[in-house]
């Protein structure tokens, strides 16, 4: 995602408070696997997942959220559709575009692990509630919910919805910013499966950190172990299949 907040601002310097903060579904393929799968499906068109490289977003046609992926899909001229990384948000997409879209086994780990047992020991234990889940869950949880979106999605529809209490089946630390908006409703999580140590690796402390560095840096302070460097010709390349979503998704 920082690579992508250079590509989208190439004129800005981008930092990671901590270079260890990754997405294990963006590293779950190199450039050389998608190049061949495209060789063995040539007139397939490659929808990648925004948490992708930027070296694989140079292969990619157009890149997807999951909360634009069923409209940018739809959007497509291409009826042939090669679907990276995630097979479960491209299993959904599947559900409700009528296309042919292949899939690869890759995905979230995080939202992968969680069982349509979950689901049901979810359910018992908080029988009023609604479950509100991302499309990053297999197949069966998602058919389960009572609401299948993005982050941004479930975070809208529980904050709109009368229902004052819902199970989260996304990252475990949404229901906490979900709680600090909605203090009058109670959320549940689906599971403490759902936690992604990427996501919770980066502290304040880190943040301040580094904004202590830049500050007595300044421009000629040596950053490059935070800092995200890319060349103009691989800003460009991978920037297209961005702006092909910013086109389709607009």
């Amino acid at each position: 995602m920082a690579e992508t907040a250079k590509i989208l601002n190439p004129d800005k310097r981008v930092f990671l408070p901590n270079p260890q903060a990754g997405c294990p579904m963006a590293e779950q393929f190199s450039p050389d696997e998608i190049c061949r799968m495209k060789e063995s499906e040539p007139e397939r068109a490659v929808v990648a997942y925004i948490n992708t490289t930027a070296e694989i977003k140079k292969l990619c046609d157009v890149c997807v959220t999951s909360s634009s992926a069923v409209k940018i899909v739809k959007a497509m001229q291409a009826d042939k559709i090669l679907f990276i990384p995630d097979c479960n948000l491209g299993e959904y997409i599947k559900s409700q575009v009528d296309k042919d879209i292949m899939l690869v086994e890759g995905g979230c780990p995080a939202h992968a692990a969680v069982t349509i047992d979950d689901v049901s020991e979810a359910r018992a234990l908080y029988t009023d509630a609604l479950l509100l889940v991302h499309p990053e869950c297999s197949p069966d949880v998602v058919k389960a919910a009572d609401y299948v979106g993005s982050t941004t999605g479930i975070i809208e529809f529980a904050g709109q919805s009368a229902q004052e209490s819902f199970i989260i089946g996304t990252e475990m630390s949404i229901r906490e910013h979900l709680q600090y908006d909605n203090p009058g409703k109670k959320f549940y999580p689906l599971s403490k499966k759902i936690s992604c140590p990427d996501m919770r690796i980066t502290t304040l402390l880190d943040v301040y950190n580094l904004l202590s560095i830049i500050e007595k840096a300044g421009n000629s302070g040596d950053l490059k172990h935070n800092e995200i460097i890319m060349s103009d010709d691989d800003i460009t390349q991978a920037g297209r299949c961005i702006d092909e979503m910013l086109r389709l998704g607009g």
